[in-house]
């Protein structure tokens, strides 16, 4: 019991002193944050003991240093006087804030009895302040670039209106103008599937590849339409391009087996080689299980049939008339029917085999419905490629 308790506390005392250094190097480096939130960890627990005076004094360190570097940075920013570097300004005011706030719940902080100062101060007429004033420089930059014929001057533009309305909720117009900018920055792109197969693509396979409204797609900026639309104007064509459809033969695969077991069936009493029965201590005749041998012949059938259809995705601009990006796209279906019956004694088999021998040959699939079984992996893989491509 003391060697458990001697380890217990020499693993705390090398945690501890682990921690420490760790403080200690994130405070030379400058990463005093990192500090204060190792400091924290430390001091949630038992904050007044001893062994913590190390970790109060390098928190009320790394918490002095980091403010003094982020209010020299504010002067800096405020000499410059410069209207962009409000919202940099607001989020220093900010940050000044939170740090202090972390530490609130440990104060008061004590070493060798002596209560420790950090000099909090109140940030909240600074931070309503340079949110006004970022808020206000932020708009005239967003409003600036709305009266431009750039759609990625509109996303930069929506970016910009929503980081006011992460700062300043509902201020002025801005959630007005996020919808104006959304809608001017959307890319429309028409949907044009080209069959350059030779085979006949079912009408329902057509329909569900350009049905986009079940895709439950997340590209903000672009929306597809299968079909054109009045006064739509489309910036980009999408072209499915089905270049190859592969439909192998029906074919029946057949195996034979044949399987041998040992099985009880039902018992008999011992005999020893005297020729009689063998007792047991009580005198009674002992009984054994006996043992047949089964056999049976299982004869599978496999019937398979597989289709691939192969070929692109192109995205041209309709303005240029320009390829933009091409991507390949494969798509495979396998249609796999096993069934199968014996002849012999069933209780040879093993149990993976008997399920097989319930079933019975079905007819193989069409073409076409073929053709449409790997439509459902197609669509996924233009899913992706919607989802994963940026115009």
């Amino acid at each position: 019991m003391k060697k458990l308790l001697l380890s217990t506390i020499v693993a705390v005392s090398l945690i501890a002193c682990s921690t420490s250094k760790q403080i200690e190097k994130s405070l030379s480096y400058g990463n005093y944050d990192q500090a204060i939130a190792d400091a924290i960890s430390k001091l949630r627990t038992n904050k007044n003991k001893k062994g913590k005076a190390d970790f109060v004094i390098m928190l009320q360190e790394a918490f002095n240093k980091a403010n003094e570097r982020d209010l020299n940075d504010v002067d800096f920013l405020k000499k410059d006087n410069n209207p962009e570097s409000y919202i940099r300004i607001y989020d220093m005011y900010v940050g000044l804030n939170d740090r202090q706030e972390r530490i609130k719940p440990l104060l008061p902080l004590y070493v060798n009895g002596k209560k420790l100062n950090f000099n909090l101060k109140n940030y909240d007429s600074q931070i309503i302040n340079y949110k006004n004033n970022a808020s206000e420089q932020i708009y005239k930059n967003a409003t600036a670039l709305l009266n431009s014929n750039n759609k990625l001057d509109y996303r930069v533009a929506y970016d910009e209106l929503k980081e006011i309305e992460n700062i300043n909720p509902n201020y002025k117009d801005v959630r007005q103008l996020m919808d104006s900018a959304h809608n001017k920055g959307i890319d429309f792109v028409l949907v044009d599937m080209i069959n350059d197969t030779q085979k006949v693509i079912p009408k329902r396979l057509e329909d569900d590849l350009l049905n986009f409204s079940s895709y439950g797609l997340n590209n903000f900026w672009s929306i597809y339409h299968g079909s054109p639309e009045n006064k739509v104007t489309y910036d980009y064509n999408m072209r499915v391009n089905l270049r190859d459809i592969n439909i192998s033969p029906e074919q029946i695969k057949e195996r034979e087996i044949i399987k041998e077991k040992q099985i009880v069936d039902g018992w008999q009493y011992l005999v020893g080689d005297d020729g009689h029965e063998v007792k047991d201590s009580l005198g009674n005749s002992i009984k054994v299980d006996k043992m047949k041998t089964v056999r049976c012949t299982y004869y599978e059938f496999k019937q398979f049939k597989s289709t691939q259809i192969t070929g692109n995705v192109e995205y041209m601009n309709t303005k240029t008339n320009q390829l933009v990006d091409a991507f390949p796209i494969t798509s495979q279906f396998v249609f796999e029917h096993i069934y199968a019956n014996s002849r012999g004694d069933r209780r040879a088999l093993d149990n993976s085999l008997l399920h097989f021998l319930e079933k019975r040959a079905v007819p193989f699939p069409t073409e076409e419905q073929m053709i449409y079984d790997t439509g459902e992996d197609l669509k996924l893989q233009l899913k992706n490629i919607i989802n994963s491509y940026t115009l």
